[in-house]
């Protein structure tokens, strides 16, 4: 019976000092996905020695998905749902979801199960060697061909302008430190470039690869300007290349200006008879310069857009409610 005794003491003395991991997936009209999402997350963390939690946070979703989380999250509490009033948008929302999470790390894995629940026990892996952040990267998918390649140049363009190294590639999925939480929380950003605030926390961060496979159900919540808007974001978070570009390309235009003034006026004091300036050097002159004014303007707008996001500070999303926390 003392046996038994000390034994239980040091399985409940185990028990309190298990760590805790949360797994956040963002949500938003997965309905056919939510019952293999949850499936195999159980599957994973079932071989791993921590505790979890598993932190639904949708959308203000159109289909069943918030209902079918429900009914999973009514057998097990490890389950938990965050449902949004309305849609906030695909950088809000699971921001949000992570800053709720409250384990000792956090692992964002999108739902729509392109990024596969069963890499979060590499996530883990390098966790425990001691890196704080770990990010997924694909360097290779079987999305359609133009859109991987697309992708790719994007992120190779944006790590040569920003200001910190960025990882290329990377699908937002990973896993973060609480350490890395709590310097999030500190920021307070209400509309993050996620990948690069990652980078310029400066923690070294570990990568782990995989070929993303194509979505089995459900369509894709990306489109043109979901795509636009996050690719804009991180030029406007991260580098000042643009900006200071203008700037040298006003002052490159205005002296080739003062050049071809100064060649038309001696061409046409040389030759006042037979030389004539016409009517189609005048109208692309003009065409070029408003085309070049409209662009600059409208690089400007989407610093000052930046910039009127971040003074508005307005939260990040507003619940509806809450299961399970």
């Amino acid at each position: 019976m003392v046996i038994d005794a000390k034994l239980s003491i040091l399985e409940i003395t185990d028990m309190t000092t298990r760590q805790m991991i949360s797994i956040v997936t963002p949500c938003y009209n997965e309905e056919e996905n939510i019952d293999e999402l949850y499936k195999r997350v159980v599957a994973v963390m079932g071989e791993q020695p921590y505790d979890y939690e598993h932190i639904c946070i949708d959308n203000c979703s159109t289909d069943g998905t918030v209902k079918k989380i429900k009914e999973l999250a009514a057998g097990d509490k490890r389950l938990k749902l965050i449902a949004n009033v309305r849609n906030f948008g695909h950088i809000r929302s699971p921001y949000h979801g992570i800053l709720q999470s409250s384990g000792d790390a956090c692992i964002l894995i999108a739902s729509d199960l392109q990024d596969p629940p069963e890499i979060i026990s590499e996530f883990i892996n390098k966790w425990e060697q001691g890196y704080k952040i770990v990010m997924a990267v694909k360097p290779a998918s079987e999305e359609p061909v133009l859109m991987f390649f697309l992708r790719k140049q994007y992120y190779r363009f944006i790590s040569r302008i920003s200001e910190v190294p960025l990882v290329q590639n990377s699908t937002g999925s990973g896993l973060f430190d609480r350490t890395v939480i709590e310097i999030l929380r500190t920021i307070r950003d209400p509309y993050p470039y996620f990948r690069g605030l990652l980078s310029e926390i400066g923690f070294p961060i570990a990568v782990v690869p995989f070929k993303q496979p194509k979505r089995k159900r459900g369509a894709t919540k990306n489109n043109f300007y979901t795509l636009y808007d996050l690719a804009v974001l991180g030029i406007t978070n991260h580098s000042k290349v643009p900006l200071r570009l203008m700037a040298m390309s006003g002052f490159i235009l205005a002296f080739l200006s003062v050049l071809v003034a100064i060649f038309y006026l001696v061409a046409k004091l040389l030759f006042w008879d037979s030389f004539q300036l016409g009517v189609a050097p005048i109208l692309i002159g003009i065409f070029f310069f408003g085309a070049v004014q409209a662009f600059f303007i409208g690089i400007v707008g989407e610093y000052v857009s930046s910039i009127h996001t971040h003074v508005r500070n307005m939260p990040l999303v507003i619940e509806s409610e809450r299961v399970n926390f």
